[in-house]
C-alpha cells in the first residue's frame, strides 16, 4: 500500500474517533506531513507537524532533552520516543508520530548505517494515559526511497496501532 492510500485509511480512522494527529519529523523533512495534508479535509484530523532537522530544534521544539540526543544520539528509539511525546504535548493531540533517521548517502556509521531510521507513536488510551511505542528499521536505497519507505513505515505503523 502507498502513503497516500495509508493517509486514507488513516483520515477515516480518525476521524471516526475524532482524533487529531501531530508529527515531529527529522530525516523525512515534513514528507509525511506533505503527504497527509495531500488529502483535502485533512485539517479535520491533522493539527500540526515539526520538522525538528536539527539537535538544537528537537531540543527548542519538542523538549527532547540534549543530554539524551548526546548519551543515544539523535537516531535512537529514545529520542524518537522523546520526540513524539514532545509533538503530543505541544500540539495537545490525542496521537503523535516521530521520525529521525540517516536518509544518506552521507551521515552513516557503523552502528547507524544509511537507512537506519528510528520511530516512535504515541497514542492515549481509554483510560487517558500515553501508549509508546519505538521501532528501529533498516531500509535500503537512494535518499528518496529511505525517506518515502520511512514515510510508508511511518503511517502503517500507526494504523496499525490504531487498529489494536
Amino acid at each position: 500500500m502507498n502513503s497516500i492510500n495509508h493517509a486514507k485509511e488513516l483520515a477515516q480512522l480518525l476521524t471516526t474517533k475524532s482524533w487529531k494527529l501531530a508529527l515531529a519529523e527529522s530525516c523525512t523533512g515534513g514528507l509525511v506531513c506533505a503527504t497527509l495534508t495531500e488529502l483535502s479535509g485533512s485539517s479535520a484530523w491533522f493539527e500540526r507537524g515539526y520538522i525538528t532537522y536539527s539537535n538544537q530544534a528537537k531540543t527548542e521544539c519538542l523538549g527532547v532533552p540534549a543530554e539524551l540526543i548526546e548519551s543515544h544520539g539523535a537516531v535512537s528509539e529514545p529520542v524518537a520516543k522523546a520526540m513524539a511525546q514532545g509533538a503530543q504535548i505541544n500540539a495537545g493531540v490525542d496521537l503523535a508520530i516521530a521520525i529521525t533517521g540517516v536518509a544518506g548517502p552521507t551521515g552513516g556509521s557503523k552502528d547507524k548505517p544509511v537507512g537506519t531510521v528510528c520511530f516512535g507513536w504515541v497514542i492515549r488510551n481509554v483510560a487517558g494515559t500515553n501508549i509508546t511505542t519505538c521501532e528501529t528499521k533498516l531500509f535500503d536505497g537512494d535518499r528518496q526511497a529511505i525517506r518515502q519507505q520511512a514515510t510508508d513505515h511511518a503511517l502503517a505503523g500507526l494504523i496499525q496501532l490504531l487498529k489494536n
